[in-house]
């Protein structure tokens, strides 16, 4: 599990003072990004070897609002790791109180450069051990 800090900017609020929605999605890309970072993978190294890895679906649930100023933590976890797929969860807490304020799930596919997925376990060993480390 990764643990991302986050300090909500008033650019990221709506005209209620709370996040608008849309931007968990880019939260739990920075989760996803240095969960990745932290076992030894960026999503530049993989690109550059022709590997991509798009959104197929997302998920979020909203709990609780999270407020300008606010700090935020996204916890990522990688759940499930496939031959062509992969899922991560999150759950974005604020941190002064620990409330829970969202949780969500991402689902991924390894494509190569042509947007035809790929068996990451068979084309790329090195990296299939590092997400099932």
């Amino acid at each position: 599990m990764n643990r991302t800090e986050i300090r909500v900017r008033y650019s990221e609020t709506d005209q209620m003072g709370v996040v608008y929605h849309a931007n968990y999605l880019a939260w739990f890309e920075v989760g996803r990004v240095e969960y990745l970072r932290d076992i030894g993978l960026d999503y530049r190294a993989m690109e550059s070897q022709g590997i991509m890895v798009p959104v197929l679906e997302v998920n979020c649930k909203y709990r609780h609002p999270a407020k300008y100023d606010d700090i935020v933590t996204v916890e990522t976890r990688l759940s499930e790791v496939k031959r062509a797929k992969f899922y991560f969860e999150y759950m974005v807490f604020r941190k002064e109180d620990s409330e829970l304020l969202a949780t969500g799930r991402t689902e991924h596919i390894f494509v190569d450069s042509e947007f035809r997925p790929i068996n990451l376990k068979k084309q790329h060993p090195q990296m299939w051990e590092k997400l099932n480390r």
